[in-house]
């Protein structure tokens, strides 16, 4: 899979679907707020680092599958759960470019302008994501498509049923 942008996607969203993620994601970034307010900007910024749209993009993902899946005649059940688990991968990889983008910031905002480290912050964020994307593609696959090939050596729990029911009743 490539990373790409689709405007396509924003056409077969219906209105209230934007609606529920916009409710979503204000009601998260109050809480935070008032998170902030009740216990200081650093606490309540670890609330803010929460994606706060995801549950609601994630649960409209595995809809959408199951929707076109059910067109076809099928169920989509695995097919809609296999999207959002798609989804939710490219949300940690971004997630673990943000902790990186707010290092940057933490550690050189204080001695340097603004502008630039934010650039660059946003910047090392999207290398780190892609480089993260990029290593699942050419690492997990390989290894998670290994695990489902059958293996010519049978496995040990076969080896000792097949040696238990060869021996002779005698033995």
């Amino acid at each position: 899979m490539k990373v790409k942008i689709d405007l396509a996607g924003l056409g077969q969203a219906r209105w209230y679907e934007y609606v529920v993620r916009f409710i979503f994601g204000g009601t998260v970034t109050a809480l935070a707020g008032l998170v902030a307010k009740q216990f200081g900007p650093a606490i309540g910024g670890l609330f803010l680092a929460f994606p706060a749209i995801f549950p609601a993009t994630a649960t409209l993902v595995e809809k959408h599958e199951k929707q076109k899946k059910q067109e076809e005649g099928k169920t989509g059940t695995e097919r809609g759960r296999a999207a959002a688990g798609v989804e939710a991968a490219g949300a940690a990889m971004g997630s673990v470019g943000l902790v990186v983008f707010a290092a940057i910031v933490w550690k050189w905002l204080p001695d340097s302008q603004m502008s630039v480290v934010l650039t660059g912050a946003t910047l090392v964020w999207l290398m780190t994501s892609m480089l993260l994307w990029e290593l699942k593609q050419t690492l997990w696959r390989p290894i998670r498509a290994g695990r489902h090939t059958a293996s010519p050596r049978p496995s040990w729990t076969s080896e000792r049923r097949r040696a238990s029911t060869d021996r002779r009743p005698d033995e």
